[in-house]
């Protein structure tokens, strides 16, 4: 069931994204809106520009060209090319990257600190909260994913799942307005991948505002309340995901569906 009818708060919006990596041209004019609470899940082939996107809105990448708009600012103007603009553009991404948090396909944790030091390092070191409050809350948030008696391991004592929902966790302490998932099962063991998946899941039934970068298909399906396929660095083609997945009007939609769904649908 959608949790947003799409008719709330626009909570960002990315209009007209543009970036070329040398020759190659990976967004061609991405247009992306997100309200409050809704999940978007963006499906395409290898290559086809999703990872850049998510970086673009979480400030790690910078477009050639376009806007990003969030509620309340920044607004990024990606065409000011002049000096005065780089630097503004440069203050611009860093509240940008105050206001998301992106959980990675390889959780990116430091190896040499406990699980309960690596959630905490963001809100306490970064953004300055109160150590005491930063780890009271972190050891709720563990607790949430069922990791609470794992607070004082190293990243290496831990299976891929449990990294990864460490990951999670270390996204929400930073409270941020957006969170950002970039294949956040694809470096699992499959029998991992569940439980994943089942977080992301739950804190999209909560009301998180999320963008979602997955080739879990049957999760877009039941998780995502708009599905956007891009290929070839644009959006071909976004809806709900029943129409999306049970009607595609765009052949090149079609092909891809065809040719991920069908092992899918036989297993």
């Amino acid at each position: 069931m959608s949790r947003t009818d799409g008719t709330g708060e626009e909570l960002l919006a990315a209009r007209g994204l543009h970036k070329r990596f040398g020759d190659n041209e990976v967004l061609r004019g991405i247009d992306l809106t997100l309200h409050r609470g809704e999940v978007v899940v963006l499906i395409g082939p290898s290559g086809s520009g999703k990872t850049t996107v998510l970086r673009a809105l979480n400030g790690l990448e910078t477009p050639d060209a376009g806007t990003i708009d969030v509620a309340g600012g920044p607004q990024i103007d990606f065409a000011d090319a002049g000096a005065q603009g780089k630097r503004k553009r440069a203050q611009q991404r860093l509240a940008l990257r105050d206001r998301s948090a992106m959980v990675f396909q390889h959780h990116n944790l430091f190896p040499h600190l406990s699980v309960l030091e690596n959630v905490i390092e963001g809100p306490w070191r970064v953004q300055g909260r109160p150590k005491a409050e930063v780890i009271a809350e972190a050891r709720i948030l563990l607790a949430r994913v069922g990791l609470a008696d794992k607070e004082s391991a190293r990243p290496h004592q831990l299976s891929g799942g449990q990294q990864q929902r460490v990951g999670i966790v270390r996204a929400l302490a930073l409270r941020p307005d957006l969170l950002l998932f970039d294949e956040p099962t694809s470096a699992l063991d499959p029998e991992l991948v569940g439980e994943v998946l089942l977080v992301i899941k739950e804190l999209a039934d909560e009301g998180w505002s999320m963008v979602v970068v997955t080739h879990e298909l049957s999760f877009a399906r039941e998780a995502a309340d708009r599905v956007l396929f891009m290929d070839g660095g644009v959006v071909v083609e976004e809806g709900a995901p029943q129409d999306i997945f049970g009607a595609p009007r765009q052949e090149r939609t079609q092909r891809f569906l065809t040719r991920i769904l069908r092992p899918l649908d036989g297993d």
